[in-house]
């Protein structure tokens, strides 16, 4: 497929769209799993630690999957990949309204649900950024409100089911609403040029023609010999010759002759096809090596090797609030005649709110999208410290909405990397960042619920999560402060050996 310029535009809000829609149907749930945590605690009366893997797996294993995600939408397409991922996520929902326990949960609910998700989240990035380019900020931002959207509705739609058909007939509606997933999913054209001829294969995909494998059945010597001797049986047999003796010398030597030429066909035939697939093996194999070699070359790049520091420690300090905020809440005594709305709603909408605020902020040219992002980290691990002092439902409102809104810069994150490594690296170096944005969704909540299951109280752990957040955000800004234009323009020239992903054709 030969990719043309972006066309900022036309079908390109339907991608917008539907990408939206994608990233509500399938995070709603995982996003606003504090819901069914308070539900899980009291069904199968586990510690807060071990319950919470159920959650940070939904949302984090398909981060940790995500240069697996990446190749899966480089070789099929985001089309495929999106309608594949909706009954991945549909069929792990309902699944685990059937858990008998806890374990069962990690793998329906943790697993099934989270690698779905973790498809989805890259196949619509991916996309958005191939349709946008000037937009590419405000485009992402939109796309992005959908999981923050979700976790809004979600929150109060899951509480409202489980009132009134309780948990598992909770889990098999919300199942039942993603599999509108697939009609999202199937309007992902993938962006093509059907005017400019194919590209000219590399010599990677060259192979002789004298190394193809043969696509006939090739019969063996021994056939060949069979039906030889056969035809020429029945062929004495109807001219009826008498001389059975000199038939028998004759067909023995005619079949040695057959044998001798059959055998060395065969043999170079074998042998070709050896050659074929050693060559095809060993250039399969320089391919993974330019891969890897890629990779290298990207942790070579100082903002990028502390970008991905950066997002593990703010996805294990930052993510736990989403998760564990009404159970903070409920442990805090506050009472429920004092509740307006769900902590975890706050947080939905205002992530909504900062995600376009800080979409629309990165399309500006006077603003640097990484200082940014940055201060939006800073300004986390800030409101981290503070949550340990907060004993009344207004001031925990409060910090839901504004963690909420800088737990935004998820929208210009994708932005963020492509300004460090150009838009040719983006899958690779996205899926790579994605890796160890899971590995901290995945730690995180579990760490904070051993924090309380240890102290019993959530202090320390907010503690510990601000000092994670802040600590990224300062490591990212003393690498990006010296040489964030250098690694910019550094980035834009992609080196002579390079393993460069092709997005499938998706038709």
């Amino acid at each position: 497929m030969v990719l043309r310029k972006p066309p900022d535009g036309g079908w390109g809000w339907v991608i917008v769209v539907v990408s939206f829609f994608t990233q509500f149907l399938c995070y709603g749930s995982p996003l606003a799993v504090g819901v069914l945590y308070l539900e899980w605690l009291d069904a199968f009366g586990e510690g807060k630690g071990k319950t919470a893997w159920v959650g940070s797996l939904a949302n984090g294993i398909g981060l940790l999957a995500s240069p697996v995600c990446s190749i899966c939408v480089s070789s099929f397409g985001a089309r495929p990949v999106a309608i594949f991922s909706g009954f991945m996520v549909a069929g792990g929902l309902m699944m685990s309204s059937f858990a008998p326990n806890i374990y069962f949960l990690y793998i329906s609910y943790g697993i099934v649900v989270g690698l779905g998700c973790g498809l989805l989240y890259t196949a619509t990035v991916t996309i958005t950024c191939h349709y946008f380019d000037k937009h590419r900020g405000l485009a992402l931002g939109l796309i992005s409100t959908g999981s923050s959207v979700g976790l809004f509705i979600y929150a109060a739609l899951q509480r409202k089911l489980i009132d009134l058909y309780g948990l598992d007939g909770c889990l098999l509606i919300v199942g039942a609403l993603s599999l509108n997933i697939l009609a999202c999913g199937s309007l992902m054209r993938p962006l093509e040029s059907s005017d400019s001829p194919p590209p000219e294969k590399k010599c990677v995909d060259k192979v002789p023609d004298q190394y193809f494998v043969y696509h006939e059945k090739e019969k063996t010597v021994e056939e060949n010999i069979s039906i030889l001797e056969k035809g020429y049986v029945d062929e004495k047999c109807a001219n009826n010759m008498p001389d059975y003796k000199q038939d028998s010398i004759l067909n023995k030597n005619v079949l040695s002759s057959i044998n001798v030429n059959e055998k060395d066909t065969y043999k170079k035939k074998v042998v070709e096809q050896t050659n074929f697939c050693k060559q095809l093996a060993k250039r399969k194999w320089q391919v993974y090596l330019n891969y890897w070699e890629e990779t290298m070359v990207l942790f070579k790049n100082k903002v990028f090797s502390a970008l991905f520091v950066a997002i593990l420690l703010f996805d294990i300090g930052g993510f736990p609030p989403s998760l564990l905020m009404e159970d903070v809440a409920r442990s805090a005594n506050i009472n429920e005649d004092d509740y307006h709305m769900p902590l975890i709603s706050i947080i939905g909408i205002m992530t909504t709110v900062g995600k376009l605020t800080l979409g629309i902020l990165a399309d500006f040219k006077w603003v640097n999208t990484l200082y940014l992002y940055v201060m939006t980290l800073l300004m986390t691990g800030a409101a981290l410290f503070a949550i340990p002092f907060a004993r009344s439902y207004l001031t925990l409102a409060m910090l839901s909405g504004i963690l909420g809104f800088l737990t935004g810069n998820w929208s210009i994150f994708p932005y963020v990397t492509t300004k460090t490594v150009g838009i040719e690296k983006l899958t690779h170096a996205y899926g790579i960042l994605m890796f160890f944005a899971g590995l901290g969704n995945s730690l995180g909540p579990p760490i904070v619920g051993w924090f309380y299951d240890w102290t019993q109280e959530y202090d320390t752990a907010f503690y510990f999560s601000g000092f994670c957040v802040l600590l990224g955000g300062f490591l990212l800004l003393l690498a990006a402060l010296p040489c964030w234009n250098a690694c910019t323009n550094q980035s834009s020239k992609q080196p002579p050996s390079t393993y460069s992903y092709k997005v499938a054709s998706s038709a």
